[in-house]
């Protein structure tokens, strides 16, 4: 076929689509009467775009946005949504506002419910992830939960409050469940009555800075509690406690400070000073 009659024939099916697209017109050129009647007056509106669903960790930022700011409401409501996805931080953070009464009243079944979740889902988290020190403090409340007991919801434990500090002290290597679980050590609470364990535990929680543990070994340095007697370290440690106590455990950590100082001479005194120092200056390097 030739290019002309080729354009002709396009030309020809052109005009014909064209008739067939637009509105009917009268023989005069105007429209008719029906064509106008079926025309919209107004474009019809474009259907919305459905809303993105909320990530769980958006759900967590935003629901810790309205808890800070007093929306108790729309904060749990928020942070139920992540939780129930799997939230780690989400869980955490209702466990807390309902182990503490935080804006809600105290609902200690639901923190230990909370805390739960995380223990069997992350337990296996890295101990260097973002996480592990929220997921190390809800195996710690789970231990105090076991440790005294939830009427009609957790029966008195203490093995089982042994075994979770004892997780969080080893895997996570969480300086409060190493203070908690060298106090069972200590105490002969749901372990042994072995007070050499129970200073290696404090040992480790008062290398990381936890002033009731850092006060516990050195009380038992100081007097020879049950270990060899080094009454200067023990001075030493009994300072660091009372430098970083804070809350409750100011007065009891003081009364000890003050009465190992009572009784120490100067030599101690003095030597004790030196280990302070140089602990300070290692720290710092």
């Amino acid at each position: 076929m030739r290019t002309r009659d080729l354009l002709l024939r396009v030309t020809i099916v052109g005009i014909g689509v064209g008739f067939a697209a637009a509105p009917a017109f009268a023989f005069d050129g105007s429209k008719s009467d029906a064509a106008m009647a079926a025309m919209p007056l107004v474009a019809p509106a474009m259907p919305a775009m459905p809303a993105r669903p909320q990530t769980p960790a958006d759900a967590f930022r935003s629901g810790a946005t309205f808890i800070k700011s007093g929306d108790i409401t729309r904060g749990l409501h928020a942070l139920e949504y992540a939780a129930e996805k799997g939230h780690p931080l989400a869980q955490w953070k209702l466990g807390r506002i309902y182990a503490d009464g935080e804006g809600v009243p105290a609902d200690v079944a639901k923190a230990f419910d909370y805390f739960s979740r995380i223990a069997d889902e992350h337990a296996e988290d890295s101990p260097d992830s973002p996480q592990a020190r929220f997921v190390a403090n809800a195996f710690v409340s789970l231990g105090h939960y076991y440790l005294e007991g939830i009427p009609k919801t957790v029966e008195r434990d203490p093995e089982r409050a042994r075994e979770m500090f004892a997780y969080a002290a080893s895997y996570f290597r969480d300086p409060d469940a190493q203070y908690q679980l060298g106090r069972m050590y200590l105490k002969g609470i749901g372990a042994p009555h072995d007070p050499r364990q129970a200073a290696r535990w404090f040992g480790l929680s008062a290398q990381k800075g936890q002033s009731s543990a850092q006060a516990m070994l050195g009380a038992m340095l100081f007097t020879g509690d049950n270990v060899p007697r080094q009454a200067a370290r023990g001075l030493m440690w009994l300072t660091m406690a009372k430098e970083n106590a804070r809350g409750n455990d100011q007065q009891w950590i003081n009364k000890l400070y003050d009465s190992a100082v009572a009784q120490a001479t100067e030599d101690e005194k003095a030597l004790g000073g030196i280990f302070l120092k140089s602990l300070l200056k290692t720290r710092r390097e």
